[in-house]
């Protein structure tokens, strides 16, 4: 999901180190269902307060690692300024004061303002501006096109452009959630907002001629099919056998475990010690629609299938080694994760870096739980998280979900590999 992506690439790391593990995950240590905005019904039910406090303070201030340090971070310590742009992720050193918006205030019960860490400049939306004059701060709270790109210009037209500037256009997101992968709608909404960028210069070429500009989705979206009770995976109606813990409510003994689902692919957390793990997977292997489901047994990541027999089971290091120089130790059905192994080299089918991504994610928290992920077309849906059938999705790890467009311009500094973790080091290499 959106949030993990972006943690990994102002990291440079998968969440076994950064620890975003997703949209939406399981707390094990406070026992509480934490949420980064996964659509209004869940917010709702979940509190909008704690969402509120989660986007403008846990989410860069607690949860993201303080041992892993973000590209504002290494830059600050190299008296390199940087700036975010309505970029959720943001960390830096320099203490910035976030305003709660009046519409969030009256229905939250949150102080007035929040001190955040960021970049030497941070805009947010409505919480933080560098235009004191941006008027587009009414819709989705400034966390909009027209507010980053004014912001954009602000910094052009005041000459006051760090070395260094990340900015977030996310509406194209919305757009292809609702109408699908194919809808060409959000970008060329997204093209005219780049043009007036563009046009603050006196020619075009002299923006390709001063700057380097690179453009990336953080990931592709998947179609997800039209018919509902066809697309849309029901985790709760598959473990119906089992007692899921309802959002908004405490943990109580009673409860066996929590579903948090983040698109095409989904947490699911055991809290009833009795139970076991595995025979929670086996009952999702009954699902066709599941690609696949995943989990550690003491250091060992155990896979399994509907689709194939057997299981694979793997850990880090080992005797075989893959395109990025990492090395695996697997044993079992490699078709599970479409993997190849010819002369001790490990070759990626529909799963890209698989191996590391999942070890990632399974690294990522604390607590006994499964990973699911989605075959194409499908999307998992717990007690009201939004749907998208007929439209589009991601999450999942599949090639689908996975591959993003990358176009660089005023550089030919190659890159070692082609993933979200490696631009962090390509960019600080073009830096320095």
């Amino acid at each position: 999901m959106s949030v993990t992506i972006d943690s990994s690439l102002i990291t440079g790391t998968y969440p076994d180190q950064h620890k975003i593990p997703g949209l939406v995950w399981f707390d094990d240590d406070k026992k509480q269902i934490i949420t980064y905005g996964n659509g209004f019904f869940e917010i709702l039910k979940l509190g909008f307060s704690n969402f509120a406090e989660n986007i403008m303070h846990r989410y860069n201030n607690v949860d993201l690692n303080p041992k892993v340090k973000t590209i504002h971070e290494d830059l600050a310590q190299d008296k390199r300024k940087t700036a975010s742009i309505n970029a959720l992720i943001y960390r830096g050193y320099d203490h910035h004061t976030l305003k709660v918006p009046k519409p969030i205030a009256k229905v939250s019960v949150l102080p007035e303002e929040y001190e955040t860490a960021g970049p030497k400049m941070l805009s947010l939306g409505a919480f933080i501006r560098q235009d004191p004059n941006n008027k587009h701060i009414v819709k989705r709270l400034g966390l909009n096109d027209a507010f980053a790109v004014q912001e954009l210009k602000y910094l052009l037209e005041k000459n006051i452009l760090p070395e260094f500037t990340i900015m977030y256009l996310g509406e194209n997101d919305h757009t292809v959630h609702k109408k699908g992968p194919t809808t060409t709608k959000g970008i060329e909404k997204l093209d005219k907002h780049l043009q007036e960028v563009l046009n603050m210069f006196p020619q075009w070429e002299d923006a390709l001629n001063n700057y380097i500009w690179v453009i990336i989705g953080d990931s592709y979206q998947s179609s997800v099919k039209k018919d509902k009770k066809e697309a849309l995976i029901n985790l709760k109606e598959i473990l119906s056998d089992y007692r899921v813990l309802k959002l908004g409510k405490a943990v109580s003994k009673d409860d066996d475990i929590v579903i948090t689902a983040n698109e095409r692919m989904a947490y699911i957390y055991k809290i009833n010690e009795s139970l076991s793990l595995e025979n929670i997977a086996q009952t999702l292997q009954t699902d066709s629609r599941i690609g696949w489901i995943a989990w550690k047994v003491n250091e060992m990541i155990h896979v399994i299938s509907g689709a194939h027999e057997g299981s694979l089971i793997y850990n880090s290091g080992g005797p075989d080694k893959d395109v990025y120089n990492q090395t695996w130790s697997l044993k079992g059905n490699l078709s599970i994760l479409d993997l190849t192994i010819k002369n001790k080299q490990i070759e990626y089918g529909d799963y890209p870096d698989g191996l590391a991504r999942l070890y990632g994610a399974i690294h990522s928290q604390q607590g006994e739980f499964l990973i699911v992920d989605a075959k194409p077309g499908y999307e998992f849906i717990g007690e009201s998280s939004p749907q998208h059938s007929g439209g589009a999705a991601h999450g999942s790890m599949h090639k689908a979900d996975s591959l993003a467009p990358f176009i660089v311009t005023g550089t030919n500094k190659s890159i070692d590999g082609l993933r979200m973790v490696d631009l962090k080091k390509w960019i600080l290499d073009i830096l320095n």
